[in-house]
């Protein structure tokens, strides 16, 4: 627990680097806010084939915060995608079962947070609302 700790305060620390503490966690507060927001609307859409364009839109509005946002989608994206890992790897084994689609998460979350339009990823048919 204290090297969690200790990790996550580094890595606060080097983010905010350049600007001031308050504007840094609001930022990532923000970020981790529409990320939650993105999960929930993937939730409730239940819409096959959208999941890569749920994590580019909550990638990338966390990142339009500014650098606390794209801190805060970093490492909810990969709390994510190491937790869905291990517990694949409880239920499958080391088969590799589920890496495909990790990866191609991380390059939907990646593109997302570098500011390219989530709506490459968005399937037809998908309701307006999202």
């Amino acid at each position: 627990m204290k090297l969690f700790t200790g990790l996550v305060f580094c890595s606060l620390v080097l983010g905010v680097s350049s600007q001031s503490w308050f504007s840094f966690i609001g930022e990532a507060a923000q970020g981790a806010w529409d990320m939650l927001r993105a999960y929930s609307d993937m939730r409730e859409a239940n819409y096959i084939g959208a999941d890569k364009y749920f994590h580019a839109r909550g990638n990338f509005d966390a990142a339009q915060r500014g650098p606390g946002g794209v801190w805060a989608a970093e490492k909810l994206s990969n709390l994510r995608e190491d937790s869905q890992r291990v517990t694949d790897f409880f239920k499958y084994g080391d088969s590799g079962h589920g890496l495909e689609d990790s990866m191609a998460d991380q390059f939907a979350n990646e593109w997302g947070r570098s500011g390219k339009d989530p709506n490459h990823f968005r399937p037809p048919g998908l309701p307006d609302k999202y």
